[in-house]
Protein backbone atom coordinates (compact mmCIF):
# COMPACT_ATOMS: atom_id res chain seq x y z
CA UNK A 1 0.00 0.00 0.00
CA UNK A 2 1.07 3.64 -1.08
CA UNK A 3 0.75 6.87 1.46
CA UNK A 4 0.69 10.41 0.48
CA UNK A 5 2.11 12.69 2.74
CA UNK A 6 2.92 16.64 2.73
CA UNK A 7 6.68 17.23 2.57
CA UNK A 8 8.32 20.86 2.98
CA UNK A 9 11.13 20.12 0.05
CA UNK A 10 12.87 22.95 0.75
CA UNK A 11 11.97 26.78 2.69
CA UNK A 12 9.17 28.06 1.31
CA UNK A 13 8.15 25.20 -0.82
CA UNK A 14 6.18 21.92 -0.15
CA UNK A 15 5.44 18.91 -2.49
CA UNK A 16 2.81 15.77 -1.77
CA UNK A 17 4.95 12.41 -2.27
CA UNK A 18 4.29 9.15 -2.02
CA UNK A 19 6.01 6.94 -0.22
CA UNK A 20 5.27 2.88 1.53
CA UNK A 21 2.76 1.85 3.61
CA UNK A 22 4.01 -0.64 5.89
CA UNK A 23 1.15 -3.58 7.25
CA UNK A 24 0.69 -2.99 10.79
CA UNK A 25 3.08 -4.28 13.56
CA UNK A 26 1.76 -5.83 16.50
CA UNK A 27 0.12 -3.34 18.62
CA UNK A 28 0.35 -1.03 15.78
CA UNK A 29 -2.91 0.48 13.67
CA UNK A 30 -3.41 1.86 10.47
CA UNK A 31 -5.25 4.88 10.09
CA UNK A 32 -6.98 6.41 6.90
CA UNK A 33 -7.17 10.46 7.43
CA UNK A 34 -10.36 12.41 7.55
CA UNK A 35 -8.93 15.83 8.18
CA UNK A 36 -5.76 17.33 9.20
CA UNK A 37 -5.34 21.00 10.76
CA UNK A 38 -2.55 23.64 10.00
CA UNK A 39 -1.12 25.36 13.12
CA UNK A 40 -0.58 28.14 11.23
CA UNK A 41 1.97 30.25 13.55
CA UNK A 42 4.47 26.97 14.16
CA UNK A 43 3.96 25.59 10.58
CA UNK A 44 4.65 28.72 9.10
CA UNK A 45 7.35 29.03 11.07
CA UNK A 46 8.56 25.51 10.08
CA UNK A 47 7.74 25.92 6.29
CA UNK A 48 9.83 29.19 6.19
CA UNK A 49 13.00 27.43 7.78
CA UNK A 50 12.85 29.44 10.68
CA UNK A 51 13.39 27.15 13.33
CA UNK A 52 17.34 28.26 15.08
CA UNK A 53 19.51 24.98 14.96
CA UNK A 54 19.58 25.30 18.80
CA UNK A 55 15.63 23.87 18.76
CA UNK A 56 15.59 21.02 16.31
CA UNK A 57 15.68 18.86 18.78
CA UNK A 58 12.70 20.56 20.98
CA UNK A 59 10.50 21.17 18.10
CA UNK A 60 10.64 17.72 16.92
CA UNK A 61 7.20 16.45 15.93
CA UNK A 62 6.30 12.99 16.86
CA UNK A 63 6.27 11.50 13.52
CA UNK A 64 8.27 13.70 11.32
CA UNK A 65 10.39 12.74 8.82
CA UNK A 66 13.33 14.01 7.71
CA UNK A 67 15.28 16.79 9.63
CA UNK A 68 15.00 20.62 9.86
CA UNK A 69 15.16 22.93 8.00
CA UNK A 70 14.35 20.48 5.20
CA UNK A 71 12.99 18.16 3.26
CA UNK A 72 11.40 17.61 6.42
CA UNK A 73 7.22 16.52 6.91
CA UNK A 74 6.09 18.15 9.69
CA UNK A 75 2.47 18.76 11.64
CA UNK A 76 0.33 17.44 14.53
CA UNK A 77 -3.62 17.81 14.08
CA UNK A 78 -4.49 14.58 12.42
CA UNK A 79 -8.18 13.00 12.73
CA UNK A 80 -8.92 9.67 11.52
CA UNK A 81 -10.57 6.56 11.37
CA UNK A 82 -8.88 3.13 11.86
CA UNK A 83 -9.25 0.59 9.11
CA UNK A 84 -6.76 -2.03 10.23
CA UNK A 85 -5.03 -3.24 13.49
CA UNK A 86 -6.88 -4.76 16.90
CA UNK A 87 -10.40 -4.92 16.73
CA UNK A 88 -11.46 -3.01 19.48
CA UNK A 89 -10.09 -0.36 17.59
CA UNK A 90 -11.39 -1.05 14.22
CA UNK A 91 -13.61 1.82 12.92
CA UNK A 92 -12.94 4.12 15.91
CA UNK A 93 -12.51 7.69 15.10
CA UNK A 94 -9.31 9.04 16.69
CA UNK A 95 -6.89 11.96 16.43
CA UNK A 96 -3.06 11.68 16.42
CA UNK A 97 0.10 14.10 16.54
CA UNK A 98 0.86 12.92 12.67
CA UNK A 99 1.70 15.46 9.90
CA UNK A 100 -0.28 15.65 6.92
CA UNK A 101 -0.53 12.31 5.61
CA UNK A 102 -3.67 10.28 3.56
CA UNK A 103 -2.59 6.75 5.54
CA UNK A 104 -0.38 6.13 8.06
CA UNK A 105 0.47 3.33 11.13
CA UNK A 106 1.23 4.63 14.15
CA UNK A 107 1.52 2.73 17.51
CA UNK A 108 -2.18 1.82 18.92
CA UNK A 109 -0.57 4.14 22.14
CA UNK A 110 -0.13 7.13 19.89
CA UNK A 111 -4.11 7.40 18.95
CA UNK A 112 -6.74 9.09 21.31
CA UNK A 113 -10.07 7.73 20.40
CA UNK A 114 -12.90 10.79 20.34
CA UNK A 115 -15.50 10.93 22.35
CA UNK A 116 -18.90 10.73 21.18
CA UNK A 117 -19.94 14.08 21.02
CA UNK A 118 -17.22 15.75 19.11
CA UNK A 119 -17.03 15.70 15.40
CA UNK A 120 -14.12 14.85 13.48
CA UNK A 121 -14.38 18.23 12.14
CA UNK A 122 -14.07 19.92 15.23
CA UNK A 123 -11.14 17.38 16.82
CA UNK A 124 -8.47 19.12 14.62
CA UNK A 125 -8.18 21.11 17.34
CA UNK A 126 -6.92 19.21 19.68
CA UNK A 127 -3.09 19.85 19.94
CA UNK A 128 -4.50 23.43 19.85
CA UNK A 129 -6.55 22.79 23.11
CA UNK A 130 -3.79 20.46 24.65
CA UNK A 131 -1.75 23.62 24.50
CA UNK A 132 -4.04 25.57 26.10
CA UNK A 133 -4.83 23.31 28.83
CA UNK A 134 -1.59 23.34 29.73
CA UNK A 135 -0.58 26.95 29.23
CA UNK A 136 -3.42 27.80 32.18
CA UNK A 137 -1.82 25.24 34.27
CA UNK A 138 1.33 27.29 34.36
CA UNK A 139 -1.00 30.31 34.15
CA UNK A 140 -3.01 29.00 37.33
CA UNK A 141 -6.00 31.71 36.67
CA UNK A 142 -7.85 31.94 39.81
CA UNK A 143 -12.04 33.16 40.82
CA UNK A 144 -12.82 36.31 40.08
CA UNK A 145 -9.57 37.51 38.29
CA UNK A 146 -9.52 40.29 35.71
CA UNK A 147 -8.03 38.00 32.75
CA UNK A 148 -6.21 39.80 29.73
CA UNK A 149 -5.16 37.61 26.61
CA UNK A 150 -3.29 39.58 24.07
CA UNK A 151 -3.45 37.67 20.72
CA UNK A 152 -7.03 36.42 18.57
CA UNK A 153 -5.29 33.57 17.34
CA UNK A 154 -6.58 29.93 18.04
CA UNK A 155 -4.48 29.47 21.09
CA UNK A 156 -5.03 32.71 22.67
CA UNK A 157 -9.06 32.89 21.87
CA UNK A 158 -9.31 28.54 23.65
CA UNK A 159 -7.65 30.13 26.43
CA UNK A 160 -9.41 33.01 27.03
CA UNK A 161 -13.21 30.63 26.67
CA UNK A 162 -11.40 28.32 29.27
CA UNK A 163 -10.33 31.40 31.42
CA UNK A 164 -14.39 32.71 30.83
CA UNK A 165 -15.56 29.18 32.85
CA UNK A 166 -13.96 30.28 35.85
CA UNK A 167 -16.89 31.75 38.17
CA UNK A 168 -16.15 35.88 38.35
CA UNK A 169 -13.72 35.89 35.88
CA UNK A 170 -13.18 39.09 33.85
CA UNK A 171 -11.86 38.20 30.64
CA UNK A 172 -10.91 40.19 27.85
CA UNK A 173 -9.17 39.44 24.34
CA UNK A 174 -7.09 42.06 23.36
CA UNK A 175 -5.96 42.04 19.20
CA UNK A 176 -5.31 45.03 16.58
CA UNK A 177 -7.42 43.10 13.81
CA UNK A 178 -10.91 44.39 14.96
CA UNK A 179 -12.42 41.37 12.47
CA UNK A 180 -11.51 39.30 15.81
CA UNK A 181 -14.26 41.21 17.83
CA UNK A 182 -16.76 38.71 16.72
CA UNK A 183 -15.07 35.72 16.96
CA UNK A 184 -14.49 36.75 20.13
CA UNK A 185 -18.43 37.69 20.74
CA UNK A 186 -19.17 34.26 19.68
CA UNK A 187 -17.05 32.41 22.48
CA UNK A 188 -18.64 34.76 24.90
CA UNK A 189 -15.94 37.15 25.15
CA UNK A 190 -14.78 40.99 25.57
CA UNK A 191 -12.87 42.49 23.09
CA UNK A 192 -10.82 45.25 22.86
CA UNK A 193 -8.47 46.68 20.59
CA UNK A 194 -5.31 47.52 22.12
CA UNK A 195 -5.39 51.11 22.21
CA UNK A 196 -8.88 50.84 24.08
CA UNK A 197 -8.08 48.55 27.05
CA UNK A 198 -6.68 49.65 30.99
CA UNK A 199 -4.33 47.82 32.89
CA UNK A 200 -4.30 46.38 36.45
CA UNK A 201 -4.96 42.66 35.08
CA UNK A 202 -4.39 39.94 37.40
CA UNK A 203 -3.21 37.76 34.95
CA UNK A 204 -2.32 38.43 31.71
CA UNK A 205 -1.68 35.62 28.72
CA UNK A 206 0.19 36.95 25.66
CA UNK A 207 0.19 34.66 22.39
CA UNK A 208 0.14 37.27 19.76
CA UNK A 209 3.51 35.84 18.46
CA UNK A 210 4.60 39.39 18.07
CA UNK A 211 7.50 41.53 20.15
CA UNK A 212 4.96 44.12 20.52
CA UNK A 213 1.92 42.06 22.18
CA UNK A 214 4.39 41.00 24.80
CA UNK A 215 5.70 44.61 25.56
CA UNK A 216 1.88 45.64 25.79
CA UNK A 217 0.93 42.24 27.83
CA UNK A 218 3.49 43.96 30.67
CA UNK A 219 2.12 47.32 30.09
CA UNK A 220 -1.25 45.66 30.92
CA UNK A 221 -0.05 43.54 34.23
CA UNK A 222 -0.99 44.84 37.47
CA UNK A 223 1.15 44.84 40.10
CA UNK A 224 2.71 41.16 41.65
CA UNK A 225 0.79 39.94 38.25
CA UNK A 226 1.78 37.12 36.10
CA UNK A 227 2.16 37.60 32.13
CA UNK A 228 1.86 34.17 30.64
CA UNK A 229 4.89 34.25 27.61
CA UNK A 230 2.59 31.36 25.43
CA UNK A 231 4.10 32.70 21.92
CA UNK A 232 7.27 31.44 19.98
CA UNK A 233 9.73 33.39 18.07
CA UNK A 234 11.63 30.83 16.43
CA UNK A 235 15.18 32.67 15.86
CA UNK A 236 13.58 36.33 16.16
CA UNK A 237 15.39 37.88 18.86
CA UNK A 238 12.96 40.17 20.84
CA UNK A 239 13.61 43.13 23.27
CA UNK A 240 11.39 44.03 26.48
CA UNK A 241 10.75 47.05 28.57
CA UNK A 242 12.25 45.37 31.94
CA UNK A 243 13.39 48.93 33.15
CA UNK A 244 10.83 51.67 34.40
CA UNK A 245 8.31 50.00 36.16
CA UNK A 246 9.30 46.44 35.50
CA UNK A 247 10.49 45.47 39.09
CA UNK A 248 8.59 47.94 40.99
CA UNK A 249 4.96 46.39 40.28
CA UNK A 250 7.41 42.83 40.98
CA UNK A 251 6.37 41.41 37.77
CA UNK A 252 6.72 37.68 37.07
CA UNK A 253 7.44 36.62 33.26
CA UNK A 254 6.74 33.04 32.53
CA UNK A 255 6.78 31.22 29.29
CA UNK A 256 4.97 27.58 29.00
CA UNK A 257 5.73 25.09 26.47
CA UNK A 258 3.20 22.03 25.62
CA UNK A 259 5.83 19.66 25.87
CA UNK A 260 6.31 19.34 29.04
CA UNK A 261 3.94 18.67 31.82
CA UNK A 262 3.76 21.09 34.85
CA UNK A 263 5.89 19.90 37.46
CA UNK A 264 2.94 19.96 40.26
CA UNK A 265 0.89 17.64 37.58
CA UNK A 266 3.70 15.31 36.99
CA UNK A 267 2.76 13.02 39.87
CA UNK A 268 -0.91 12.37 38.70
CA UNK A 269 -1.25 13.11 34.90
CA UNK A 270 0.53 12.16 31.66
CA UNK A 271 0.16 13.29 27.91
CA UNK A 272 -2.45 10.89 26.77
CA UNK A 273 -4.55 12.45 30.18
CA UNK A 274 -4.25 15.73 28.95
CA UNK A 275 -5.23 14.77 25.20
CA UNK A 276 -8.67 13.51 26.62
CA UNK A 277 -9.22 15.83 28.32
CA UNK A 278 -8.58 17.96 25.53
CA UNK A 279 -10.42 16.35 23.27
CA UNK A 280 -13.67 16.47 25.59
CA UNK A 281 -13.16 20.41 26.14
CA UNK A 282 -13.75 20.37 22.43
CA UNK A 283 -17.25 18.57 22.26
CA UNK A 284 -18.99 22.36 22.53
CA UNK A 285 -20.19 23.81 19.16
CA UNK A 286 -19.43 26.96 19.27
CA UNK A 287 -15.75 26.12 18.72
CA UNK A 288 -16.46 25.84 15.19
CA UNK A 289 -16.18 29.05 15.11
CA UNK A 290 -12.34 28.81 15.15
CA UNK A 291 -12.12 27.12 11.92
CA UNK A 292 -12.15 29.62 9.30
CA UNK A 293 -11.42 27.82 6.06
CA UNK A 294 -11.31 24.43 4.46
CA UNK A 295 -9.04 23.13 1.54
CA UNK A 296 -8.33 20.00 -0.41
CA UNK A 297 -5.07 17.89 0.61
CA UNK A 298 -3.68 17.97 -2.58
CA UNK A 299 -4.25 22.11 -2.01
CA UNK A 300 -1.46 22.01 0.69
CA UNK A 301 1.48 22.89 -1.82
CA UNK A 302 -0.34 26.22 -3.27
CA UNK A 303 -2.21 26.69 0.45
CA UNK A 304 1.00 26.48 2.45
CA UNK A 305 3.18 29.44 0.84
CA UNK A 306 -0.31 31.60 1.03
CA UNK A 307 -0.96 31.19 4.62
CA UNK A 308 2.69 31.90 5.40
CA UNK A 309 3.07 35.12 3.29
CA UNK A 310 -0.57 36.62 4.20
CA UNK A 311 -2.32 34.94 6.86
CA UNK A 312 -5.17 37.25 6.81
CA UNK A 313 -8.21 36.08 9.19
CA UNK A 314 -7.66 32.74 9.29
CA UNK A 315 -7.65 31.14 12.48
CA UNK A 316 -7.07 27.13 12.03
CA UNK A 317 -7.44 26.07 8.26
CA UNK A 318 -8.67 22.39 7.76
CA UNK A 319 -7.43 19.96 5.26
CA UNK A 320 -9.77 17.42 4.07
CA UNK A 321 -8.97 14.15 2.54
CA UNK A 322 -12.14 12.42 1.31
Amino acid sequence: MKAQGFWIEEPGRGAIRQQPLPAPGVAEARVRTLYSGISRGTESLVFNGRVPESQYAAMRAPFQEGDFPAPIKYGYMAVGEVEDGPPELLGQRVFCLHPHQDRFVVPVTALHPLPDALPAERAVLGANMETAVNGLWDAMPGVGDRIIVVGGGVVGLLQAWLCEQIPGTQVTVVDSNPERAEVARTLGLGFALPDAIDGEADLVIHASGQAAGLRHALALAGTEATVLEMSWYGAQEVALPLGEAFHSRRLTLRSSQVGRLPSNRLARWGYARRMQLALRLLCDPVLDALITGESDFHALPTLMPALARAPGNTLCHRIRYR
